[in-house]
């Protein structure tokens, strides 16, 4: 029996999951399927101009790993332009990884979704104004107590 995938962590989930070429029915397309990780590591690889370890260490996998999930995207969306193909965006074998704040007037900590920023973020408790982003030295608090998930576990 195959070792089990491990767990990737993505930080951003994309809003939109369908794109599809202009003026063509949908019923006349083929589909090109893309993971949400995949859409992950395009987004850090890409988007962000991460080096590959970065981005490898930010969805929690080795580097190999990361560069068959890139590549394997990479063709996926080639494909899709190529040949006139529609992209949906769903599945894969991931866990969510959220932002932490904490708010320096009250102490008070909240999480959400990475990708969503809010520029008048405050806080939910006070109201206060003074946030820091304390996702980094959260994930390390996680990993050091264990409680980390490594792997998706089944809900």
């Amino acid at each position: 029996m195959g070792r089990p995938p491990k767990c990737r962590r993505v930080e951003f989930m994309p809003h939109c999951t369908y794109f599809k070429p202009a003026g063509i029915p949908l019923r006349d397309l083929e589909e090109v399927g893309l993971s949400v990780e995949e859409v992950e590591a395009l987004r850090l690889k890409d988007i962000e101009g991460l080096e590959q370890e970065e981005c490898a260490d930010r969805m929690g996998i080795s580097r190999p790993t990361f560069q068959r999930i890139l590549v394997g995207a990479r063709a996926k969306v080639a494909e899709a332009l190529v040949r006139g193909k529609a992209i949906r965006v769903e599945g894969g074998n991931f866990q969510l990884v959220t932002q932490w704040f904490k708010c320096a007037q009250c102490s008070n900590e909240w999480a959400r979704p990475r990708g969503n920023p809010d520029e008048d973020e405050q806080c939910p408790a006070c109201g206060g104004k003074e946030i820091k982003d304390v996702s980094a030295a959260r994930i390390q608090d996680l990993f050091k107590r264990g409680r980390w998930r490594r792997r998706c576990e089944p809900k």
